[in-house]
């Protein structure tokens, strides 16, 4: 029964952290190519993430959602809307808001970044059971909260 919770033990969370940490940078390394080629940093591609799986996304959601300031996310979204891979549109409802969307040329860029992550991701889907992938998606999210 005591066995039952040893995952909760100090040590094993540690790991589980180094874990998440080594995922994050294998997982992102694949693209850095594609970022560096177009002068984008971490920021960009956390936002082109974003923009991307919540099209019109207003601007006080992304703040939310990535835990930045307003000074930080500013200059991330003025360099996507210079480089023509974002739009900004007032919103229907309250136009003092911003919504947030992907350019042609922003979604273009999207596919080219998550295609190299992807098989990664997918190899490691591949080699698990689909309750496996649904625990660790369901973990992640209790993670995040």
């Amino acid at each position: 029964m005591l066995k039952d919770f040893l995952y909760l033990k100090e040590q094993n969370l540690k790991d589980v952290v180094e874990l998440l940490l080594k995922a994050y940078t294998a997982s992102f390394s694949d693209s850095e190519q594609t970022l560096k080629r177009n002068a984008l940093g971490k920021a960009h591609h956390r936002l082109i993430i974003l923009i991307n799986n919540n099209p019109g996304i207003k601007v006080t959601e992304i703040l939310n959602n990535l835990k930045v300031t307003k000074q930080s996310l500013n200059r991330v979204l003025q360099d996507l809307i210079k480089k023509n891979l974002i739009l900004q549109k007032k919103a229907e409802k309250d136009g003092r808001e911003k919504e947030v969307y992907l350019s042609e040329k922003g979604l273009e860029l999207t596919n080219s970044l998550f295609n190299s992550q992807k098989n990664r991701i997918l190899n490691a889907f591949k080699k698990s059971s689909p309750d496996e992938v649904n625990y660790f998606k369901n973990v992640l999210k209790r993670i995040i909260g």
